[in-house]
């Protein structure tokens, strides 16, 4: 078959199980995923979405909005005339990874004795509200206290008396099987409860990878522009910086020296902060294959993702880690309000046992009331705390503050 001509788009089936919940979320994975596992190469042209509304029985204006994702994080391109080609170029070790993946059963942590226990299963610019290019603090009108006054209350009200005294290392199974779901739901990331640690925020979660990763004299590479809390947390555990410029595509790793080791970098792929540019699937899968090649690990700070910039929120970098080198962080600071200080962390199983320890020995000091509470605004909502009503007030707040 000559080059650009492609018939095996035609014959992927929709995927059934997973996240995929629509059938618009099952198209743009049948065709990611082909890119991704080396089945359409790049440069390849893809069927039309007509052609392919017609094989898959979708609506072609849905198919439409598949591909105009694709485009966005820069999966493919199109042009009138000459259809839409594949201009992801995705690297061996990628490839490998993700043959590997399938040949390697995915191990799964076993409960803990308390889950067991409880469940049956110079001058610094501060935050400010509403400053473009400085750390913004969520608006104060997201949610009123009444309304969290009440969720709290209804968790305390049905808290189990083991609860009060018996702390979950890993953070509430309540919660952390509430954020679970919204990771597969939102962000395309395939976890389970037992992989989170809940955190007091994201900067708590970078200090503890940090902690763990981190020797003085390593090298850890961070976006520039960047977020200087960040810098100042890797420059304390004694790493040197190294400066990765930032462009229309997101970081750009080719100014770094190939002759330095690096062990950690620093990314906000969804929306750089601050210029707020999207990292290109392109850059994606070159930052995924650094790492490998490097033997480095990757955090993923996701701070605002529940926002809506362009479309869509792009899925995480975390969805595409058939690597297994990103840690990814998040919180409920922008969504809800800047002094709750819960959050998240995702990270790989080497890393995982490693930082659960540190967390356990230098303290929890997350407590189980605000994370029971937590829970119970996210299940009430239906949709893990990105409800419509609550997304509609979150955006309509970001317009009122001018948020870019």
């Amino acid at each position: 078959m000559r080059k650009g001509k492609v018939a095996l788009t035609m014959e992927l089936p929709l995927p059934v199980h997973g996240a995929a919940t629509t059938k618009q979320e099952r198209a743009y994975l049948a065709i990611r995923d082909a890119i991704l596992t080396g089945l359409i190469n790049a440069a390849d042209r893809l069927p039309s979405t007509r052609v392919l509304a017609q094989r898959w029985g979708i609506a072609r204006g849905t198919l439409e909005s598949v591909f105009e994702r694709l485009q966005l994080e820069g999966y493919i391109t199109r042009q009138v005339g000459s259809g839409s080609r594949v201009s992801a170029i995705i690297p061996d070790s990628y490839l490998k990874a993700v043959a590997d993946s399938r040949t390697t059963a995915p191990v799964r942590s076993e409960p803990t004795a308390v889950e067991k226990h409880l469940a049956p299963k110079g001058k610094r610019l501060r935050a400010q509200v509403g400053v473009p290019f400085v750390a913004r603090l969520a608006n104060p009108n997201l949610i009123a206290p009444a309304e969290w006054a009440a969720h709290l209350q209804r968790a305390m009200a049905a808290m189990k008396p083991e609860q009060m005294c018996a702390a979950e290392p890993q953070g509430t199974l309540a919660l952390r099987e509430q954020i679970a779901r919204y990771l597969r739901n939102h962000r395309g990331i395939n976890c389970q409860a037992e992989q989170l640690l809940i955190t007091n925020g994201i900067r708590h979660g970078i200090d503890m990878v940090a902690r763990c990763v981190l020797r003085p004299g390593d090298h850890a590479c961070v976006e520039d522009p960047g977020y200087a809390a960040v810098h100042r947390i890797f420059a304390e555990a004694g790493a040197r910086l190294l400066y990765a410029p930032i462009d229309d595509e997101g970081l750009d790793l080719r100014g770094l020296p190939a002759s330095v080791e690096c062990r950690l970098a620093y990314v906000t792929p969804a929306h750089q902060s601050p210029l707020g540019v999207i990292m290109s699937a392109n850059r994606r899968l070159e930052l995924l294959d650094w790492a490998q090649r490097q033997n480095a690990w990757i955090i993923e700070d996701d701070y605002d993702s529940e926002f809506n910039y362009q479309s869509a929120p792009l899925p995480a970098l975390k969805s595409i880690d058939s690597m297994q080198r990103v840690v990814y962080c998040g919180s409920f600071n922008q969504a809800l309000f800047s002094n709750l200080r819960l959050g998240y962390l995702l990270a790989p199983p080497e890393l995982h046992s490693r930082i659960l320890a540190l967390w356990d020995t230098v303290g929890r000091s997350v407590g189980v009331s605000e994370q029971l509470g937590l829970a119970e605004f996210m299940r009430i909502l239906h949709s893990c705390a990105i409800c419509a009503a609550h997304g509609r007030r979150i955006r309509r707040c970001a317009t009122s503050l001018s948020i870019p």
